[in-house]
Parts: structure tokens; sequence; C-alpha cells
């Protein structure tokens, strides 16, 4: 038998388990139970060793249990959308952010996601999930909460994808396309059309790009077809040269020449339509 060591929640408590303290998660786990009682081991859903989830139980001793349950459906749903399995330490990032977000969208404050038509199309789905949240949380809580904080859940969701993924290295990647399609912008002075399938391709592409720079993948490309773009397209391979040196200054991501000579046919293709 398993006793109870202390009750979080309606939905949470701490148990001994095999001589290690445990959070124990479900629903109803804790509901009327208190210090010492026989814990129902078949509501147990999750389990955290406690020395290694401090901050798990300190959030849940802090947000109010909505927030939770929220938070667990809507990873659910993320899990069965994309077909993955999410790593357990994404229940106390997510939460911690949508539980805060909440408290934000009630004080009527709204924060805006400069990254948020980069984020769209690099995680596409994600966003649909960070769009299925919000729909959610809003009909829950009550709250309007804007479509930038979609694009928010959808980085947590991206980064859990990745083993050992860090939000912020996700962000930096996303502000650094983001910096190139500005220096874009503003080299050609146009007006790039983000409806358009092109612009889909260019968002893409830079994405790898920076993939393959920073894993030392290059992606190799014949010398007389280098070339050629830079004689033909001279005002795209310029433009593309431009974005490696600002990446390579902003950033110490260095692209090479053929990277280049990629994102210059992409840049004179934007310029077609």
């Amino acid at each position: 038998m398993v006793k109870i060591s202390k009750v979080l929640n309606n939905n949470a408590v701490i148990i001994k388990d095999q001589g290690q303290e445990k959070i124990a998660m479900g629903m109803g786990v804790g509901f009327e139970k208190g210090k010492n009682d026989i814990v129902n081991q078949e509501k147990i859903e999750k389990l955290f060793v406690l020395n290694e989830n401090e901050k798990l139980q300190q959030l849940l001793e802090r947000i109010p249990e909505e927030h939770l349950s929220l938070t667990e459906e809507i990873i659910r749903h993320a899990e069965m959308y994309l077909d993955v399995q999410l790593g357990d330490h994404i229940l106390l990032a997510l939460t911690d952010h949508i539980s805060f977000a909440i408290e934000r969208a009630q004080e009527g404050i709204h924060l805006q996601n400069k990254l948020l038509q980069e984020i769209k199309i690099l995680y596409h789905k994600e966003f649909e999930i960070g769009l299925w949240a919000l729909q959610l949380i809003n009909e829950r809580m009550g709250v309007n909460m804007p479509v930038d904080e979609a694009a928010f859940i959808a980085l947590h969701l991206h980064t859990m994808k990745i083993e050992g993924g860090d939000v912020r290295e996700v962000v930096k990647q996303t502000s650094m396309i983001r910096d190139m399609v500005d220096t874009i912008k503003t080299t050609l002075n146009i007006e790039i059309q983000e409806e358009d399938i092109s612009y889909d391709r260019l968002i893409a592409h830079l994405r790898f790009a920076l993939v393959r720079a920073t894993e030392y993948d290059v992606h190799s490309m014949d010398h007389d077809i280098l070339e050629m773009i830079k004689k033909k397209y001279t005002k795209s391979f310029n433009c593309a040269k431009l974005v490696a040196d600002k990446v390579n200054n902003a950033y110490g991501v260095h692209l090479p020449e053929e990277e280049q000579g990629y994102i210059a046919l992409h840049i004179e293709r934007l310029q077609q339509f």
C-alpha cells in the first residue's frame, strides 16, 4: 500500500514509492484525500521523481488546478495530432507558460510575437495545435487570448519534439530567419507576400540552410552553376551575400558561397511574383 505524503491538488499528490518521493498525477487522485491516506493506484496516470521535479511541485502548489488540466489536455491533443510522445519535461514548461499567459489575458496584457508569420510557416502543425489550444482556453477560462499566443505554444511544442530541445535555440533560429527576410526586403525594396507559396519556400530553405550550416552539412553546388548564378542573377546573389554577412556578423553562423547561390535562386523566384 502506498500512502500520500502531501496533497498538492485534486489531481496531484506526493507519495513515497519504493523508497523515493514521487509526484503522482491522475484524475481525482487527491480528491478528498489527506496525509497518510492510501492512494488509489488505479488513478495514477503519471509519476515524477520528486528530487528531479521540485519545480513541478512548486508550480502545482501555486497555480489554479484548471491551468494544469488544460495543459494536460493540450499535450494529449498534441501527441495525437503529431503522432509523437512528448517528453515529461513539457508538462512543467508548458503549464508554467499557459498559466502565466492566462493571468496576462485576464489582466488585459497581450504580448506580441514578432516571429508569428515565420512560426506559422516553419512549424505549421504545431501552430494549428496552438490555435486549437487557444480556443480551448478561451472557452474554459472565459478569456480572449490573441493569436500570438498560439505561436508561443507552437514553439514550446516544437522544442519538446527535439531530444533535449531548448526553446531558446528554436527562438534564435526563428529570429535569424526573420532577420534574413528583413534583409532581403530592405535590400531589394520589395514587399513579400506572406501568403504566396514562394514565401513559404524561401522560409523553408532559409531554415534548412541554417541547419546545414550549424551541422556542417554544406549544400553542394557545381562551381559552374554557382558562377552562372552570380552572373545571371547578380542582384539576387549580392542580396544573398548580404544576408549571409548579416547572419555571420550577428549570430556567428557561416553560410558558404554554395549556400548563398541556392538562397539567390529563391530570392530571384520571389521577385518574379
